[in-house]
């Protein structure tokens, strides 16, 4: 028994369905892929993490976003819908399409079960292609835990970008982390507000 091949969508193709969607979708390679909706925890974190963010960055000519904003890594032809997205200055946005912004500074996934290891490997791949960011965040949902990714200075790839990231982490109630990129500290306590960790 044969299979019909999948056709391949293009680009336009994806940008009108999306339009009309009900539910978000990445697109990569000519595939569209439907993204979830996130748990009650999942989006207090994003929420607080964003207000978070916001409040400390005021008057500095920056823009925090959340996961309604599409954000395409060019250099892959990824498009995706970050949890949360920091640029500053001017929004550059594809084509002059006021929906793919393309030059995020600090990028923000909350981890779920489904998508922890696509995140940490696959989405994390894409993003180290992207020239303006500076700064990755992965945040657990189901315990104290905060990853951050800053890019360092130094060799560069083909392109000029420098792949090399220094990790640091937070996993205490006492704990805060610092975003380099933007010069602030955020305790994990105002991070987590209203969350509730499972049993165990």
């Amino acid at each position: 028994m044969s299979t019909a091949e999948k056709r391949l969508l293009s680009v336009e193709e994806y940008l009108a369905l999306e339009s009309t969607a009900d539910v978000r979708h990445e697109f990569h390679d000519g595939e569209m892929f439907a993204m979830g909706g996130g748990t009650l925890w999942h989006n207090l974190i994003k929420d607080n993490f964003a207000h978070s963010i916001r409040n400390r960055i005021e008057g500095r000519g920056c823009r925090v976003l959340t996961s309604d904003q599409r954000v395409k890594v060019d250099a892959t032809g990824l498009y995706t819908y970050p949890d949360v997205v920091v640029f500053c200055g001017a929004a550059i946005m594809e084509d002059g399409i006021h929906h793919t912004l393309t030059n995020p500074l600090l990028i923000v996934d909350v981890l779920s079960e489904s998508t922890e290891k696509y995140d940490r490997r696959i989405k994390f791949g894409h993003y180290r292609r992207m020239a303006t960011l500076r700064e990755y965040v992965l945040v657990a949902q189901d315990r104290l835990s905060v990853e951050v990714f800053l890019r360092q200075t130094g060799e560069t790839d083909p392109a000029g970008n420098s792949d090399h990231w220094m990790l640091s982490t937070a996993a205490s109630p006492g704990a805060s982390i610092h975003l380099g990129t933007l010069g602030i500290t955020v305790p994990l306590a105002e991070l987590y507000d209203g969350v509730e960790f499972p049993p165990g």
